[in-house]
């Protein structure tokens, strides 16, 4: 088992007061099955008028704020005391044929309704052929689906270059699989948009990796800001993460916030704020240690 402290700190600085700020975070880890949140906490500044919590349709933690007093700067910072202690292999359900796990969908079970949510197109992500091509390689005829699956992962490692800055939140999914070329939010954009469109239910992961790895272990992407994977769910065996930007399976270096169709239901941040200026900058930090 592995414990980490995570500091996440977003701070905006306006050109003009901004009268009021109305917004929603998603920043405190979730309690999981291999995943304990001992504490978790955030605040800003200024302080909020209001300042709530509430659990979302996917079950992720939500923070919602508002304030009211005019205001250059706002500084949110969000920190949680994580256990991790994720079971080391992958699920033997994993053989079956992802034919027969496509065929499956929409069948009694107690993964139906998030088989439905997880199976359709969703603000960022269009089913299409083009995505059924890209996947084709790596879905050959009866192989099993986390054989599959991992293949996939693997192939989006490779064949696609990890540039920061390359994309927007708003670029065109088909944009990123012509180019082959963007960040984490992407990569998961896209292993998700070819396992839909074969007719698999696949999710969004939010999260975060270990800031300083293990002595000997190289660092991976992404681990001094947020982190984004995805999952696929196998029958019997529930959801099975895998991370196309480290092309790996998920394990005790990651911490899981929430989950979501795309990055639209899971932004760490999001609102709206009155001005008639606009952000001059944004700052993100991340630190997760071990403890």
């Amino acid at each position: 088992m592995r414990t980490y402290r995570i500091t996440h700190r977003t701070r905006y600085a306006y050109e003009r007061d901004v009268s009021a700020s109305y917004g929603r975070m998603r920043l405190l880890p979730r309690d999981l099955p291999g995943q304990r949140c001992v504490h978790a906490s955030v605040w800003l500044d200024p302080a909020p008028g209001d300042h709530s919590e509430h659990v979302d349709l996917f079950g992720n933690r939500v923070d919602y704020f508002s304030i009211h007093e005019p205001h250059r700067e706002l500084v949110i910072t969000a920190e949680s005391l994580v256990e991790v202690d994720y079971p080391a292999g992958l699920p033997l359900a994993g053989d079956l044929p992802w034919e027969q796990v496509a065929a499956s969908l929409g069948e009694a079970g107690p993964d139906d309704v998030d088989a439905v949510h997880f199976s359709l197109d969703s603000p960022f992500i269009t089913a299409s052929q083009a995505f059924r091509d890209y996947a084709a390689p790596s879905f050959t005829p009866g192989r099993p689906i986390v054989e599959a699956v991992l293949d996939l992962s693997s192939r989006i490692n490779h064949e696609f270059e990890f540039v920061a800055g390359e994309t927007e939140v708003d670029t065109p999914l088909g944009d990123v699989l012509e180019h082959r070329r963007g960040v984490c939010q992407d990569f998961a954009h896209i292993g998700i948009a070819c396992l839909r469109s074969l007719g698999l239910p696949a999710r969004y992961v939010s999260g975060y990796l270990e800031t300083d790895p293990p002595p000997g272990q190289q660092k991976l992407v992404g681990a001094d800001v947020s982190h984004a994977w995805f999952s696929a769910l196998v029958p019997g065996a529930g959801w099975v993460d895998v991370d196309p930007t480290n092309d790996q399976v998920p394990g005790e270096r990651y911490v899981v916030t929430a989950f979501g169709r795309d990055y639209g239901d899971v932004a760490p941040v999001s609102g709206v704020i009155y001005t008639r200026g606009g952000t001059t900058s944004l700052d993100v930090t991340v630190d997760v240690v071990a403890v």
